[in-house]
């Protein structure tokens, strides 16, 4: 981890909404030997039980589903905006399809019990799960997004966040 320091979550000064409404993330699941990553737009960061946490949404059609169901923790990883054909290749692809990182050319980093982020990324959030739930759609208020996921609904999943690593800038 050479190039990354350590923060604690409030030393982040982007606008939240900004990193992952906008700028988007790679969501990675899995270990040294097999993982998958997937771009998400959704997501939020705050205090939940006394703890810093992330919170993020995948569908269980998708491939990255079965890495965070098999594993204890994740990673989400930022990218300046001349990464961003790599997240849209990464969330447009599935890794049962392909070969992300070979295909993106990204690079990955392996930082503690076996998590991965990647070097290309200026922001890595490492998390362990601590709950799920799925989401229901008989709570929507608003019918209409009942109507327009066709009951591919997300699953949540409420990470504690363990480290943030931010990628020293040479001067």
């Amino acid at each position: 981890m050479e190039r990354f320091e350590i923060i604690k979550p409030k030393k982040i000064k982007e606008n939240v909404f900004d990193l992952i409404g906008n700028k988007w993330m790679l969501i990675t699941a899995g270990n040294k030997e097999n993982f998958n990553t997937m771009t998400a737009s959704w997501g939020g960061f705050g205090r939940l039980w006394n703890k810093n946490v992330a919170t993020i949404y995948v569908r269980p059609t998708r491939y990255t589903y079965r890495f965070l169901e098999e594993e204890p923790s994740f990673t989400l990883s930022f990218f300046q905006k001349e990464h961003k054909d790599i997240l849209k290749f990464c969330g447009s692809h599935s890794g049962r399809d392909h070969n992300k990182i070979k295909e993106t050319g990204l690079t990955p980093l392996f930082i503690q019990d076996n998590l991965v982020g990647f070097k290309e990324s200026y922001l890595i959030i490492s998390c362990k799960k601590i709950y799920f739930d799925d989401l229901d759609p008989k709570n929507f208020l608003d019918k209409r997004i009942n109507n327009e996921y066709e009951n591919d609904y997300h699953r949540i999943y409420i990470g504690e966040i363990l480290n943030c690593y931010l990628k020293k800038i040479n001067n």
